[in-house]
């Protein structure tokens, strides 16, 4: 990397702030993630708190309930969807025809906790919310068409005046702030009140509650009759340690994990409690059988790793625990990736190694980097000039050009699941496609995975593809991940390099070197900074004047990237610094004035980037690569802010022509090798790194790996498609 003349040698960074480096926020603002699981170790999480993630699906029957989900706003629209989706993966649940027979190899707690299990389904324990009973026969090979394709559901009801009162009082009575009165409704429901009269740690249930002022607020409304062995208190705690877990990208932990979460919370007998939250039928426990799972028909196509060898003999896994929520959504998606592996006419292509692979099978993995994108779009063109009906979808609405856009074969993922875009439903409700390409794979979480494969049609053929470096979705899960580590489909890795010295950079990150490169046309440019102070103003100088005089690039066309939302150079320091100088303003509607920069996030885990427009009595107006959207104006504060400075995980699925990666000195130890592979990897033709981590910064990408992921889809994919049947 090259510096720029005159510059001096980086100082010592000085002590500063470090409220929230690291670390994306896991939930509102200001709170952190202490206290969860050991394994829970994920640097960036969702933008902001929002309502469940999902889409919604128009009818295309009936012109009336088109136009009657049209008028959804998106967040409205993605929560209608995330019920229909859990209330989807739920009835095919229920069709199977009973529980698979596992287990066989616990012993001591958790196979108690397996006997607690096995005795709700057998109607010997409480616990109706637990696995149900399934009297229906085995699931058709499609679900009905009534699980696929729902009439558009209504707007959701804003919580009565009464409920809010009684809320109210409650909280009151607890000495809570009467403020959290909206959103315990919206938890809890229509009878919050009731039930936390009841049961007051179920104020867990909301968003940046934590168990000492949830214990705090039992106390007092229970007085003497509450103590930290309460089982209430228990089962409480055992689902928000899965909920903070969930936000680190687990959709599971270990029994041993949870236990240790809760001893950390001074429950005296963390394995019983374990035992309450399973036998209330508040967590689901797993105990996942091994299989090896077949090696590719077409060795040329896949290109298998040995590190990514099938499992040896060896002990059971782990008992897991797990919330129905992902657990259904996880093997929703395994049952969906396998159908489409089966239900495919393999057929005999022409042409390079990915569209061989594609025409025989109906799964295929693709891998590289950012030049490598370009492969999978050569396969969607040659897929059509056979007459098949082809769409690619990316994560990001910024990344498809105007050409793309206008061609109506690229599309933002969010639109297609929302129906606002891409191909309409065949008779079955499903979409129609014969071939399906995802780019920015690794974005894909576990429920929107499970809501995309769901709408695919039987024999239709899917193509993952993206960059396994990169930073993994905010949402929970690791679909890329452990689809390629399940080994039960063709995987092809691109060979193509990305070109320059940017690609040059980038791709020794990826294999824990950073190097130096040549960069005569100031691609890559390194700025010392001694302090947080001096990084904030190098930043601004940078993006307002540098940049645009040596580049002929405006503002809006360079981003800024730094390592959380908190401390002396996060993206609120620098936000604050960046309006000043680009859009000054008094933020008359909520903060925020026409011509500001926006990050929203309409649910966890996607960022829609853009311009505000105005406001009026609805909300904001923002300009987005989705269109014009609006922000209602309860969701405001929670869900919006300025975005010319953006975290990694809110920047991951965009490129901009120019990127400034702010790394003060508290920035240390937030960096990772995805972090930085995944920062630097934004630019297209111009980077500025702002560098005041004196050799952390090198030593982060040799030995600071992403901590892993606990979750099921490996072991379930190579259950189902270890072995030839049917499903």
């Amino acid at each position: 990397m090259t510096e720029p003349a005159g510059e001096t040698a980086p100082e010592a960074p000085e002590d500063v702030d470090q409220e929230d480096v690291g670390q994306e926020e896991a939930g509102p603002e200001g709170v952190a993630p202490e206290d969860a699981p050991a394994s829970a170790g994920a640097t960036d999480a969702s933008a902001a708190s929002a309502e469940p993630a999902g889409s919604t699906e128009a009818s295309t029957e009936e012109a009336a309930e088109a136009a009657k989900a049209a008028e959804l706003s998106e967040a409205q629209a993605e929560l209608a969807a995330q019920r229909e989706l859990r209330a989807r993966i739920e009835a095919r649940k229920a069709e199977k025809s009973g529980p698979v027979a596992s287990g066989t190899k616990l012993s001591g707690a958790a196979a108690d906790l397996l006997a607690a299990v096995r005795a709700v389904e057998g109607g010997s324990a409480s616990g109706g919310a637990f696995f149900a009973p399934a009297p229906e026969p085995p699931r058709p090979t499609r679900p009905p068409e009534s699980t696929v394709r729902p009439p558009a559901p209504p707007t959701p009801a804003a919580p009565t005046a009464g409920a809010l009162a009684g809320v109210r009082e409650v909280l009151a009575r607890g000495g809570a702030p009467e403020t959290l009165a909206g959103q315990v409704v919206g938890a809890l429901g229509e009878q919050a009140a009731e039930a936390l009269t009841e049961d007051p740690w179920r104020l867990l249930a909301v968003p940046g509650v934590r168990p000492e002022q949830a214990d705090g607020f039992a106390r007092a409304l229970l007085g003497g009759a509450c103590g930290p062995d309460d089982p209430r208190r228990a089962v409480a705690l055992t689902v928000w340690l899965l909920d903070r877990a969930a936000l680190q990208g687990h959709t599971a932990l270990t029994v041993d994990e949870v236990a240790a979460g809760l001893a950390r919370h001074q429950v005296p007998d963390p394995e019983k409690a374990v035992g309450t939250a399973v036998s209330e039928g508040a967590v689901l426990v797993f105990q996942e059988e091994e299989a090896t799972p077949p090696e590719p028909e077409d060795d040329e196509a896949a290109e298998p790793a040995a590190e990514d060898a099938g499992p040896d003999e060896g002990p059971a896994e782990p008992a897991l625990l797990g919330l129905d929520r992902y657990a259904l959504a996880e093997e929703s998606l395994a049952d969906g990736l396998a159908r489409l592996a089966r239900t495919v006419t393999a057929l005999e292509w022409d042409g390079g190694e990915l569209e061989r692979a594609a025409g025989g099978h109906g799964l295929v993995l693709h891998t590289g980097g950012e030049a490598a994108r370009a492969e999978p779009l050569e396969l969607a063109a040659a897929a059509r000039e056979r007459g098949l009906r082809v769409l690619v979808t990316v994560h990001d609405a910024e990344r498809p050009t105007e050409e793309e856009r206008a061609s109506g074969t690229v599309v933002p993922l969010a639109a297609l699941l929302s129906g606002t875009a891409g191909p309409g439903r065949d008779e079955e409700g499903a979409l129609a496609l014969d071939l399906l390409v995802v780019l920015d794979a690794p974005q894909l979480d576990v429920e929107t995975g499970a809501m995309l494969v769901e709408a695919l049609p039987d024999g239709c053929r899917l193509v993952l593809s993206g960059d396994p470096e990169v930073l993994g979705s905010a949402g929970p899960g690791a679909v890329f991940t452990d689809a390629l580590a399940a080994r039960v489909c063709p995987r092809v890795a691109s060979r193509r390099p990305d070109p320059g010295p940017l690609g040059e950079l980038v791709s020794g990150i990826g294999v824990g070197e950073l190097n130096q490169v040549e960069a005569p046309g100031k691609e890559v440019v390194i700025v010392p900074v001694r302090d947080a102070g001096e990084a904030v103003h190098r930043t601004v100088q940078l993006v307002a004047d540098s940049v645009p005089r040596a580049f002929g690039l405006t503002p809006e066309q360079t981003r800024v990237i730094t390592v959380g939302h908190g401390g002396s150079a996060g993206t609120r320091a620098l936000n604050t610094a960046l309006k000043q100088r680009l859009n000054p303003g008094p933020g008359r509607f909520g903060g925020y004035d026409p011509g500001d920069r926006v990050a929203y996030a309409p649910v966890p885990g996607r960022t829609v980037t853009g311009t505000v427009l105005g406001a009026d009595a609805e909300g904001l107006r923002l300009r987005t690569g989705d269109g014009e959207v609006l922000v209602p104006k309860e969701r405001v504060e929670s869900a919006l802010r300025h975005g010319w400075a953006l975290t990694a995980h809110q920047a991951v699925g965009g490129r901009w022509p120019a990127v400034v990666v702010v790394l003060p000195g508290d920035a240390a130890p937030g960096l990772s090798r995805p972090w930085v592979y995944t920062a630097f990897g934004r630019a297209e033709r111009h980077l500025s790194v702002v560098h005041g981590v004196d050799q952390a910064l090198p030593r982060s990408v040799a030995e600071v790996l992403a901590p892993a992921r606990t979750t099921r889809l490996r072991p379930l994919l190579a259950a189902l498609l270890a072995a030839p049947g049917e499903e």
